[in-house]
């Protein structure tokens, strides 16, 4: 008789001894080892009926007086409008953000109530550095294939911009001298935690052993700006970006509805002038890594059965999940890792993937994750990255899956992934099926 070997005394149990669960979870029966083990909803697939984005603004620009949970609200009210559904429908709220210092309780449900969805409703902020708004929408997958819900409202929002200044041990007083304060911003989201240096000094030492040359950075920084600046002319962004009212001292608000840190003129030979910014003969610049920004997104994401039943149509299907850590701190390679930990699991190859979005925390990372995934630039960040658009790192994760079930669709369908680096040496990747191709 096969046998459960994770019951809680640790004895091997029958399968038909196993515990109640709520259905629709089931009991399958791995031939394998011989084992009966818990499974998700057999057959049940999550769908992105849609989603919205914030447009990016600049530190200390056009959203500065915005909160993250106001911008977190900004996003989900609009993909909640143009998902068709009211908030009372929502059944949980999935939130990342990283600079919670100051912020207040939970982040998430404060920008969940700020869009309209009720107090009933439960929330979760999720904190995984820069991976936050991809796993945000990655634990709502998982909880509707579980059959916990069918609804969830996933994403990511960031104020990097209000990110207070801090005062360590002021509770205890300080009885004499100057008083150091730290920056949250700087500390909690972009300090590697285990060599306590800038992220970006820690990507340079790894360029190093990899031998990433100033150049294919000095290119992919170029071509970033460039292909976002095509896109905004194009008007691609429009689909994705609800604008933001910015209340003015006198007058009417203004409305905010382009990013603010694309610059159309940037060549790989105006970024060649630049001066290394971490290290005195380094290859990283300002011009090849993420602009410090602000911003938020949000999506809607249902079981398949229960968008059909409300008669709705769907982006895109959610596939699955790769999920990526070390062996190091390292950045460059964990969106390439990821993403071969997801196609391992989808069943399918590089080869198969019309888009792939890697998130542009540094140029550095793109140019090694497409040279680990033999790759070029051709499928890869089609409409430009976080070095053209910006990095509010709770909420890219986000914003490169919405993108990228948005990108396929309007190609006409296809198979993509969206991965993202993480400090401290992490990697996340989600798989995305577009119906059409």
């Amino acid at each position: 008789m096969p046998t459960d070997d994770n019951a809680a005394d640790g004895r091997a149990r029958p399968c038909d001894a196993a515990p109640h669960v709520r259905a629709p979870p089931t009991l399958v029966h791995n031939q394998s080892k011989g084992l009966c083990l818990m499974s998700g909803t057999t057959g049940t697939t999550s769908v992105i009926v849609a989603g919205a984005r914030t447009p990016m603004g600049r530190l200390l620009g056009s959203l500065k007086s915005f909160s993250g949970a106001d911008l977190g609200g900004f996003a989900i009210k609009a993909a909640l409008e143009r998902a068709g559904i009211g908030g009372e429908q929502v059944e949980y709220v999935i939130m990342g953000q990283v600079l919670q210092a100051g912020a207040g309780q939970i982040p998430a449900r404060q920008a969940a109530v700020k869009a309209g969805i009720p107090l009933s409703v439960p929330a979760l902020t999720v904190n995984k550095v820069c991976l936050s708004g991809l796993d945000a929408i990655a634990l709502a997958d998982q909880l509707i294939r579980a059959g916990e819900f069918d609804i969830v409202v996933a994403g990511g929002q960031e104020s990097m911009t209000n990110a207070p200044h801090l005062l360590p041990k002021s509770r205890e007083g300080h009885k004499y001298g100057a008083i150091e304060m730290l920056d949250s911003m700087a500390y909690d989201g972009l300090t590697d935690a285990y060599e306590n240096i800038p992220m970006g000094e820690s990507t340079e030492k790894h360029n190093t052993r990899l031998g990433l040359d100033r150049a294919a950075q000095d290119e992919i920084g170029a071509q970033s700006h460039q292909r976002a600046a095509a896109a905004q002319k194009n008007g691609i962004f429009e689909a994705e970006i609800t604008p933001v009212e910015i209340p003015q001292r006198k007058g009417d608000p203004v409305l905010f509805s382009k990013d603010e840190g694309i610059r159309a003129d940037t060549t790989a030979e105006s970024l060649g002038k630049l001066r290394p910014a971490f290290a005195k003969d380094g290859t990283i610049t300002a011009g090849t890594s993420s602009q410090i920004s602000d911003g938020a997104a949000a999506v809607v994401v249902m079981s398949k059965a229960k968008a059909e039943s409300l008669g709705l149509d769907w982006i895109a299907e959610i596939g699955a999940h790769g999920n990526v850590a070390g062996p190091d701190n390292s950045l460059q390679s964990q969106p390439s890792n990821a993403i071969r930990h997801a196609l391992k699991k989808e069943g399918i190859g590089v080869g198969d993937l019309d888009l792939i979005e890697i998130n542009e925390a540094f140029a550095a990372v793109a140019v090694q994750s497409m040279k680990d995934l033999g790759v070029t630039s051709e499928k890869v960040n089609v409409n430009g990255g976080a070095i053209a658009l910006g990095h509010p790192i709770g909420m890219s994760g986000a914003r490169v899956v919405l993108h990228l079930a948005l990108e396929l669709k309007r190609r006409g369908g296809g198979t993509g992934a969206a991965a993202l680096c993480g400090g401290g040496g992490q990697g996340d990747a989600l798989i995305l099926r577009v119906p059409g191709k």
